[in-house]
């Protein structure tokens, strides 16, 4: 399969008349503007289906996953405080069938038409890799075997440009063998260099990464959004490409495109599991953002991060929400602008 960035573009309903495109248009414009809160979360959804101490697996539904992320202000769940999300990040999806029907999902629960929330993923149709993925039930780990990256975005405030999409970018790895020797071992985790056999053969898609530069409707304002996957070995060993252990020695590097789009931004976000604990808050300050949420975020661990460049409101849960539907708790940020 050729490498590919997928923009899945759901036809929103059609109006009535002009007239009424024009009225809904304005409501969405006139709504954004009197919030002016960009509300963002980044999860790794683990397929839907969640991996369980005993080994066995449970599948769970976008509706139920999205009913155990989404938050209000003060970090409530379920209360009628919770809006609509602008942004989701998330990480393992299965390709464009699921990024696309999450992403209704997410639009039927605030009574939206389908397509008002959009997806683009970095493959829209991975091939599978591994065998049970942890799943006494084979049907369950069936489902994990294709996995790609997603950015899903709320139409209704947001434009996205087809030119403001970059390439997917790979993430770095040390392959199993090498010596790591400060990074010099660190190589693209892509092809050639990617995992030996065919069971594995296209597990490095899971970890290619993109990026989207976004227009807030109501302001002109310009939003970049990331997402990322890093390999298991990041947290041995930080790599981020040939002969590199990536920003501050975290395996985390951004592509070319996508720093040219994050550059061109007001307010940046980059949401990742990075495989990797202790990963500062300062890590992508250069870049002018900042790391949120400091509790453990995949059993006792805190390996995803969701960093920052805005004027983020206060949380009372620590930007993480406990009780998620994944094997990870996700991370929200709502940013005033």
């Amino acid at each position: 399969m050729t490498a590919t960035v997928a923009v899945t573009l759901l036809a929103l309903a059609a109006p009535t008349s002009s007239a009424a495109a024009v009225r809904v248009d304005e409501s969405a414009g006139t709504a954004a503007a009197a919030d002016r809160v960009l509300r963002v979360y980044n999860n790794n959804i683990e397929n839907l289906v969640v991996n369980n101490s005993d080994g066995t697996c449970t599948r769970v539904s976008g509706p139920d996953q999205l009913t155990s992320m989404l938050v209000d202000d003060n970090g409530q769940k379920g209360t009628s405080g919770v809006a609509a999300p602008d942004l989701l990040i998330v990480q393992q999806v299965r390709g464009t069938g699921q990024a696309e029907a999450y992403a209704n999902q997410l639009g039927t629960k605030f009574g939206y038409p389908a397509g008002t929330y959009r997806a683009i993923v970095a493959w829209t149709d991975p091939e599978p890799w591994g065998s049970t993925h942890k799943c006494s039930d084979q049907s369950l780990g069936d489902l994990k075997k294709k996995q790609t990256n997603a950015i899903i975005w709320n139409s209704r405030t947001l434009d996205l440009a087809s030119g403001d999409i970059s390439k997917y970018w790979s993430a770095g790895w040390l392959k199993p063998g090498t010596a790591y020797n400060s990074g010099a071992g660190c190589t693209l985790y892509k092809p050639p260099n990617n995992d030996d056999g065919a069971t594995n053969a296209h597990k490095w898609k899971r970890t290619s990464a993109i990026a989207a530069r976004f227009t807030i409707k109501s302001t002109g304002t310009s939003v970049f959004a990331a997402t990322m996957h890093l390999p298991e070995q990041n947290r041995q060993n930080a790599c981020a490409g040939d002969g590199t252990t990536g920003i501050s020695n975290t395996g985390i590097h951004i592509g070319a495109d996508a720093t040219s789009l994050m550059n061109n931004s007001t307010i940046r976000i980059v949401g990742i599991d990075a495989n990797r604990t202790g990963i500062a808050a300062n890590t992508l300050g250069g870049s002018g953002m900042t790391g949120y949420g400091s509790k453990a975020t995949s059993g006792s661990s805190k390996i995803d991060y969701i960093f920052i460049r805005g004027d983020v409101q206060p949380s009372s849960i620590d930007h993480t929400v406990a009780g998620t539907r994944s094997n990870h708790m996700a991370l929200y940020g709502f940013i005033n602008y």
